[in-house]
């Protein structure tokens, strides 16, 4: 164990140094990356401690309301940002949906989830520069704490679980940190291709950093055995690939649009290629895990709520989570908390559809955030539009 456990070890450390390797970190990017991955993985290693979850929350809180001063001119920024129509908007719709029915408790829980969120997005508008740096050097971070954690047993084929529930308990094949430190699969593995998707593209970064962040995704992607996660690398690399050979930049353009794709194919090759992406997990013939049971549980829920809940979505909890009989729990229960684990579905649990979703796509296009320049850049003719701040464009991929 011990032998196997230094190159775990090695690994980890890697993925530690690559983070703190990237230019541009920034206090403050890598501080809220730190904050929002930080504060998901405790919701798994402390979920019977939520007083230690609202703690990171409330000084998250705190510092993003130093950083987002002055407020008024700060907040007045994000309806202007499509993010914040598909982050922020549908907290405010829940704590309106929960004060129709009379839920006190769930609509302060969804009020002080809103004025985090806020005051965080607060923060990076505040920051007058492209902070996108540390956030994903946090997230990477994220990555090699869990790599570290678990260490002892990175390639073992059984793995901890952070507790005895059925679901759970059948995904002990799939990695999901240490003792320490627990995150679910699926969020582990979306931490590095989000760090990798924002890496990976970008010439501002050197080669060996983007090729780093690409392989660490794709070992990330191996050891969780995360489908969804796979398919979001899939998606980016398609975009990647299609911007690349739209407007072509640099001799090497080829090459950087089949690395990803290169790395894909050896996630599929080692993690049983058909028979990881069709997986039935949890038996009854499956693929989706349960997915589809939720949703139809999400529609029946639809249907019999009051016009309150039809309209801002369901407020019995604050996150709004799906409660169904066959969760695979025993039958005395307890029940499980269920994920929608679908943007469309969650929309309609939550009611995001209504003024998140529909005016997203054209405030986004509008909105003149710096991680949006590069992309301008790349699909127009046209100058793109000023970066806030006059902050410094990443460079676009290649």
């Amino acid at each position: 164990m011990r032998a196997r456990a230094l190159p775990a070890a090695a690994i980890a450390a890697a993925t530690i140094g690559l983070a703190l390797s990237l230019p541009g970190i920034t206090v403050r990017g890598l501080a809220i990356g730190g904050f929002f991955a930080g504060a998901g993985i405790l919701t798994w290693t402390a979920t019977t401690h939520p007083i230690v979850i609202w703690s990171v929350l409330a000084v998250e809180g705190i510092a993003c309301a130093a950083w987002a001063w002055p407020w008024p001119r700060n907040l007045r920024a994000l309806p202007r940002l499509g993010t914040a129509w598909l982050g922020l908007a549908y907290w405010v719709l829940g704590v309106a949906g929960a004060v129709l029915v009379g839920h006190a408790g769930v609509g302060l829980q969804r009020l002080a989830y809103a004025g985090v969120f806020t005051l965080a997005a607060g923060a990076v508008v505040a920051a007058r520069r492209d902070i996108s740096a540390g956030v994903a050097a946090a997230l990477l971070l994220a990555v090699g704490a869990l790599f570290l954690g678990g260490a002892g047993h990175l390639f073992d084929a059984i793995h901890p679980v952070p507790n005895d529930s059925p679901p759970t308990l059948l995904m002990r094949d799939r990695f999901w940190g240490g003792p320490l430190l627990y995150y679910h699969p699926n969020s582990l593995a979306g931490l590095a291709v989000v760090a990798a998707i924002r890496i990976g593209p970008d010439r501002a970064f050197a080669a060996w950093q983007r090729f780093g962040a690409t392989c660490v995704a794709g070992f990330a992607l191996s050891l969780t055995g995360s489908r969804i996660a796979f398919v979001f690398a899939g998606a980016a690399a398609l975009v990647h690939a299609a911007l690349l050979l739209w407007r072509p930049e640099g001799r090497r353009r080829w090459l950087a649009a089949a690395v990803p794709f290169a790395v894909l194919a050896l996630v599929l090759v080692l993690s049983g290629g058909k028979g990881f992406l069709f997986r039935d997990r949890f038996g009854g013939n499956d693929v989706t895990s349960g997915r589809v049971d939720t949703w139809r549980q999400v529609a029946t829920d639809w249907r019999h709520a009051g016009w309150a809940e039809k309209a801002f979505g369901d407020a019995r909890t604050s996150r709004a989570v799906v409660i169904r009989l066959n969760d695979g729990a025993p039958a005395r229960g307890p029940r499980i908390k269920l994920n929608t684990d679908n943007a469309a579905v969650g929309a309609l649990r939550r009611a995001r559809r209504r003024r998140g979703r529909a005016w997203a796509l054209p405030r986004l296009l509008r909105a003149p955030a710096p991680s949006r320049c590069w992309w301008w850049r790349r699909v127009r003719r046209a100058p793109p539009p000023p970066c806030r701040g006059g902050a410094a464009r990443p460079a676009p991929p290649s």
